[in-house]
């Protein structure tokens, strides 16, 4: 299991909706409170977020790996959980 980067903005709506189905996730599935999740805001952060190849937020990586980007519905933030540990 490998460590899950994503990007946000704090006042981005689609930001705050996928960490609400992050921790409903997270609520349903033990399992995915054990991935180490690092979350970044792009603004304090920028020059972070300029190594990276990405558009919208939020936006997830595995290492170098853009696993998804833009607004998430659930079922988009669970497949992101499960790639992270597959990891």
């Amino acid at each position: 299991m490998k460590e899950l980067t994503m990007f946000m903005l704090p006042n981005c709506p689609h930001c705050k909706l996928a960490l609400k189905f992050a921790e409903e996730l997270i609520a349903e599935n033990p399992e995915y409170g054990k991935i180490p999740v690092k979350m970044i805001d792009e603004n304090k952060e920028s020059a972070l977020a300029d190594k990276y190849n990405y558009y919208y937020v939020p936006s997830y990586f595995i290492g170098d790996t853009k696993l998804f980007e833009g607004h998430a519905e659930k079922a988009d933030v669970e497949k992101v959980f499960k790639a992270a540990l597959e990891a």
